[in-house]
């Protein structure tokens, strides 16, 4: 029997520690779970007041996700005497003095943050150490969220901490948010934040490192009663009523529900009001995208002259291009014939000094007949063309009409003339 009775101790102590072991799993996940919805609800919050007002830190809005991101990258942090060995071997300054049993402050995310973001380029990990009126490490994480708000840096900062993995295993214990799959889904949410314009003060009172951030969850919780549970709770006070006083009635019972009625009003003024405020911006993006198509019909119609112009001047590039070859063309030959007349003038001079008076009169008079003959050719029509415009295609046509042989002398003619030969 004792022996009996001792398995039956053994076995209910061994499913006891594997209760405590599951219990404590079952906590830390629904830990995590809730630290990450509220996150995400903060987000949306965060970027719904941002439509209406400047965020900064009067707003409780920020106020709360500030706390809730504080209490997710403090999550599971381990004590700083447990990796000092490895700190001072890469030479990082650690807050706080060093007594015979570690260091008196606490750890505070920043000590993570300095380590694992100095890779982010352009980073303000300097800028925050070197502040005078921060001294904590605490109060250098919360100026560090401010800071990485108003740079639009916040998510490009906790994903390459998160990259880091070997320095986020020496900083957190198992178990921690930045270790699990939440890590990806927080610096996603993260990215929803660059798309506000913060304005903030670091000489504040946010910065104040003496007490911790707590979260208000009261935004966030909603608790929808149906109408079941409604009629049981009606009955109930109708029973304690009746039970408690004779003169008692229902009536009592109104209040509770004149507030929901009146909150339901609120509700439905809100909505009213965005519903206006959604109106007016519609009509002004209609307005807008009006404009925007006038615009871009003026564009249009612009482009097609310019390309009209385009053409025509390609065209009359071309034409104004063919009548200069032509006349090219034609400057040659009436050059090659007055390079043939030079040389039949120099052969007549030549033949004069070889002739008799009798015969050099009849050779000028045939020098005459050769000056008149060139006299004639430059007073051509072609040449009379060249005179106007090159670009006319009046002058171009009377080019065209024209044939240069026909005006010039036959130099084979007047080679075989009887006047010409040698005695």
């Amino acid at each position: 029997m004792a022996s009996r009775n001792l398995g039956g101790r053994s076995a209910s102590r061994s499913g006891g520690g594997g209760g405590k072991k599951s219990l404590s799993a079952r906590n830390a996940a629904v830990e995590r779970r809730n630290l990450i919805t509220v996150c995400r609800f903060s987000v949306k919050t965060l970027i719904d007041r941002s439509c209406f007002e400047t965020i900064d830190d009067s707003s409780p809005e920020f106020n709360n996700f500030a706390a809730i991101l504080e209490q997710i990258l403090s999550h599971r942090l381990k004590e700083i005497s447990q990796s000092c060995r490895w700190l001072a071997h890469l030479q990082i300054p650690l807050q706080g003095q060093v007594t015979w049993f570690g260091y008196e402050s606490p750890r505070s995310f920043w000590d993570y943050i300095r380590v694992a973001c100095r890779k982010v380029s352009q980073n303000c990990i300097c800028s925050i150490e070197n502040m005078e009126n921060v001294s904590s490490s605490r109060a250098k994480g919360r100026a560090w969220i401010r800071v990485a708000l108003m740079e639009k840096h916040l998510s490009e900062y906790i994903s390459t901490a998160l990259r880091d993995f070997k320095t986020t295993r020496r900083f957190y214990e198992d178990g921690a948010i930045v270790l699990g799959e939440e890590a990806n889904m927080l610096a996603g949410m993260l990215l929803g934040l660059n798309a506000i314009d913060f304005s903030f003060c670091l000489k504040g009172e946010g910065l104040d490192g003496n007490f911790p951030a707590v979260i208000d969850y009261t935004p966030y919780l909603k608790f929808t009663q149906s109408s079941d549970s409604i009629s049981s709770d009606e009955e109930e006070l109708r029973t304690l009523g009746s039970s408690g006083s004779e003169s008692s009635t229902p009536e009592n019972v109104g209040p509770p529900f004149i507030m929901d009625e009146n909150s339901w009003f609120n509700k439905c003024k809100r909505v009213k009001q965005k519903y206006q405020l959604t109106l007016e911006q519609k009509g002004y993006l209609e307005e807008l995208l009006r404009l925007r198509e006038n615009q871009l019909s003026e564009s249009v119609s612009q482009n097609k002259t310019l390309l009209q112009r385009i053409e025509d001047s390609d065209l009359a590039h071309k034409l104004e291009k063919e009548q200069l070859e032509y006349i090219i063309v034609e400057l040659q030959d009436q050059l090659k014939s007055y390079q043939s007349l030079d040389q039949l003038s120099a052969e007549v001079s030549l033949s004069q000094t070889s002739l008799d008076p009798g015969q050099s009169q009849e050779g000028d008079g045939k020098q005459d007949t050769l000056n008149s003959i060139s006299e004639g050719k430059e007073d051509t029509p072609s040449l009379l063309g060249l005179c106007g415009s090159l670009t006319s295609v009046a002058s171009y046509k009377s080019l065209t009409s024209l044939k240069s042989n026909d005006y010039l002398a036959s130099p084979t003619t007047e080679m075989t003339s009887p006047g010409l030969t040698p005695s």
